[in-house]
């Protein structure tokens, strides 16, 4: 039987950890709330509440292999948190994965095990 516990899933499943993530959050009995935030984006105010509920900012959770962050100027050590965000939302691809975000919290699943606190 499934937790009554909500646990939402950003979720890329072109991407391996992601996809274990998934895994993990099933076998522990979850049945996770599934965004592939590639295809339905980001809003600036979502971003801000699961960094605020990580206790984090922008630049821990850009991502920047295989993204244009660097092209846009996001990997500077001036560049600002909104500029961070804005990209993100016009970019979701710049939002490193997985994030997974629960009654317990929120992480970025990298490494694993900084999700199994949510579980």
């Amino acid at each position: 039987m499934a937790k009554t516990d909500d646990i939402t899933i950003f979720h890329n499943p072109n991407c391996s950890t992601s996809r274990k993530a998934l895994q993990m959050i099933r076998d522990a009995g979850h049945t996770p709330t599934v965004v592939e935030y590639l295809k339905t984006g980001w809003t600036k105010a979502q971003l801000k509440d699961l960094l605020a509920r990580m206790g984090a900012g922008p630049r821990d959770i850009l991502r920047v292999r295989g993204t244009p962050a660097e092209d846009l100027g996001l990997t500077a050590p001036g560049a600002a948190a909104d500029a961070i965000l804005d990209a993100m939302v016009e970019h979701p691809v710049l939002v490193e994965r997985p994030i997974v975000a629960g009654a317990k919290g929120v992480a970025l699943g990298r490494p694993l095990e900084k999700i199994e606190p949510l579980l």
